[in-house]
């Protein structure tokens, strides 16, 4: 008697349809795009522009700390001399420099 009961239950379990399915992925992907993709390739724009601006007497911020003025910009390797001091200067790719400080930053430090 109790087991026919129980048997009959489980029959009766309803399908979940397959739209629901895509309209969660479609969800996903949306909130994907806008919280991860779209902020990043906004920050790659922007690093780009940053390193297509650079030029020759600019003070600049590295990715390891360092503050200094460029001296040289090679355009045929994407490589830059940075004067650290009067006679400390050191080579980086201009993929390094993370921020163009202001004119007299150098010397406030």
């Amino acid at each position: 008697m109790f087991i026919s009961q129980a048997h009959a239950a489980a029959e009766g379990a309803p399908q979940g349809g397959g739209m629901q399915l895509f309209i969660m992925l479609g969800l996903f992907a949306v909130i994907f795009y806008f919280m991860i993709y779209r902020p990043q390739a906004k920050r790659v724009k922007e690093h780009k522009n940053l390193m297509a601006s650079m030029g020759k007497g600019d003070e600049v911020l590295t990715g390891g700390g360092l503050v200094g003025k460029i001296t040289k910009i090679s355009e045929d390797n994407d490589f830059i001399v940075i004067a650290l001091s009067d006679n400390n200067e050191v080579t980086i790719k201009k993929d390094f420099v993370t921020a163009v400080m202001p004119k007299g930053t150098i010397q406030s430090l």
